[in-house]
């Protein structure tokens, strides 16, 4: 997405360099077309995966601030659905760990969000005010090249310790 941004960029200001110059190129008219193309659209499985955003896990007293499941495989198409089950919860990608050329999420706090599955990889998420404490998850979608390199960052607080715990869970 970063490169589609950039190109488009970069063509808007050749456009613009060029209607500066009342669009003539070398004292001839020619005509200025623009590069950009859009995203190809993902074609859904209809599948939805719905992960909860908790304060406390119901099925353990012990677990405070989780996404649930924390875990979760699914294939290119399929719809996650984070819903704020509790309040002050958001879902968000973290950078480096979604595949090379896919744009992650960013979700508000409190408020549900859905994301199509654009290719295959590991998408690891967290909740942006409890990253810290733990409260992350992860995708894993067979068929990605990405598992190593995210698994290589690093985390604040206990989040890397549940990573470890959710890579090792994952077989990866």
């Amino acid at each position: 997405m970063k490169g589609y941004i950039l190109s488009t960029a970069a063509a808007l200001v050749c456009v613009m360099g060029l209607s500066a110059c009342g669009g003539q190129r070398g004292g001839q008219d020619a005509p200025v077309e623009t590069a950009a193309t859009p995203e190809p659209e993902i074609q859904t499985t209809g599948k939805v995966i719905e992960i909860q955003m908790l304060t406390r896990d119901p099925d353990d007293p012990q677990g405070l601030q989780v996404f649930k499941p924390r875990l979760v495989t699914a294939q290119v198409g399929d719809t996650i659905k984070f819903v704020p089950t509790d309040p002050a919860h958001n879902s968000t990608s973290i950078e480096g760990m979604v595949p090379e050329g896919v744009e992650g999420w960013d979700g508000p706090l409190n408020s549900e969000l859905s994301y199509v599955i654009p290719k295959p990889g590991v998408y690891g998420f967290k909740c942006l005010p409890h990253y810290a404490a733990g409260m992350i998850g992860l995708i894993v979608v067979e068929g990605g090249d990405n598992a190593e390199a995210a698994k290589g960052l690093n985390h604040p607080g206990l989040a890397g310790r549940e990573f470890a715990e959710l890579f090792e869970e994952a077989g990866l």
